[in-house]
């Protein structure tokens, strides 16, 4: 798993790819701290204390003042939610279609059209200044907060100090809180707005610590890079900044389907039977954002439909259970139109649809399985 800027293998636990009506992982997209679930608020743990206090004196050597510690530790403490999603990070992958339904949703390419129009004089600069295409920085940006909307509120010094007592990778997340910290001390936010996901990913671009250190961008010339405000311009610039360090060349494509594209460049197919994709130099570099063919493909592909282009042409093959996207999708309305509530008809089995199926299976008499099938399909018509 690449750790580099953040720690989400897929992507799909992150806070902009959260909130599918089928249950994948959900970020935090509440109004502030006090809105968390309670597992995300403090609690006493004495282990913890005793770390923290031994912790300040390692980031005292490191450069970190007394004034940094004290203010950045008030009211912060222990997260048990945190430790708890950490270790129940599932290495099981859903198939490309998913993925990209989720990330290619009708709801975020509208989004990212109107997010493109309204930012259309920002991002037009940013494309001149860096060279990165205005559509993947909006990519990005719909990918990693949903346009912002969904930035996570857990608290950074709380969730990086956490993770780094925790000790499965105590490590990396120490490195993350000292660059928390120094962030603090440079007078870029505030505690109280150094806010993210549960790993400490922060603001419209999801950075984390470290790599905000290293290509966060000024671009208001406030002199702060804020990634936290409203305003996305410094989130925007910073990504395009990321990708441009990381090797992003002017002009070129990130890719396509194939037979959509002209461009020169690998070929490969992600799902056995799916569409296949042309990738360029500049598919690898946003890999180095998140290093998953999916992500890259989802960056690339909805980049292409804010711009104006169409779906896919080339269709997936039926699941693990003989069902086609249609199938699903059917399966969902029909359920949900008997009353076993699915939280929407996106083609995309999760918690929601499998527990909407057990309790139809129940109601009927049939053996709970909580699996979607033809036999089911058929006997919803």
């Amino acid at each position: 798993m690449r750790m580099d800027r953040r720690i989400f293998g897929l992507g799909l636990l992150s806070v902009g790819l959260s909130g599918c009506s089928n249950g994948l992982a959900r970020g935090v997209s509440a109004r502030g701290p006090s809105d968390l679930p309670a597992d995300l608020r403090p609690v006493p743990n004495p282990a913890y204390d005793q770390w923290v206090l031994a912790f300040q004196n390692r980031a005292a050597s490191q450069g970190i003042s007394q004034d940094t510690l004290r203010a950045a530790f008030r009211g912060a403490g222990y997260l048990p939610g945190v430790v708890t999603r950490d270790r129940n990070q599932t290495e099981f992958k859903r198939s490309l279609e998913d993925y990209l339904s989720i990330a290619t949703s009708d709801e975020r390419v509208q989004k990212g059209r109107a997010a493109f129009a309204r930012h259309n004089g920002t991002l037009r600069a940013l494309e001149e200044q860096y060279g990165v295409d205005a559509r993947i920085i909006t990519a990005i940006w719909g990918l990693e907060s949903f346009y912002g909307e969904r930035r996570g509120q857990v608290p950074v010094i709380s969730a990086t100090s956490t993770l780094a007592f925790d000790g499965r990778r105590g490590q990396f997340f120490e490195k993350q809180l000292i660059a928390a910290l120094r962030i603090l001390q440079n007078g870029d936010t505030t505690p109280a707005r150094m806010t993210g996901s549960w790993a400490g990913a922060m603001g419209h671009t999801q950075f984390i610590p470290t790599s905000y250190l290293q290509f966060a961008v000024d671009y208001t010339g406030d002199g702060r890079r804020d990634i936290w405000s409203d305003d996305p311009s410094d989130a925007l610039a910073s990504a395009a900044a990321y990708l441009k360090r990381k090797g992003w060349t002017r002009g070129v494509p990130w890719g396509g389907e194939v037979g959509s594209i002209a461009a020169s460049g690998s070929v490969i197919q992600p799902q056995a039977g799916g569409p296949r994709f042309v990738t360029t130099g500049n598919f690898r570099v946003i890999k180095s954002y998140n290093n998953s063919d999916a992500y890259a493909i989802g960056v690339g592909h909805l980049a292409d439909r804010i711009g104006g282009g169409g779906p896919l042409r080339a269709s997936f093959p039926p699941d693990a259970n003989g069902l086609t996207k249609d199938d699903r999708i059917a399966l969902q309305q029909r359920l949900t139109a008997r009353g076993f509530d699915t939280g929407g008809a996106d083609g995309v089995i999760g918690a929601n649809t499998e527990a909407a199926i057990r309790a139809y299976e129940a109601r009927r008499g049939l053996p709970v399985t909580g699996t979607p099938s033809q036999a089911l399909l058929q006997s919803l018509r």
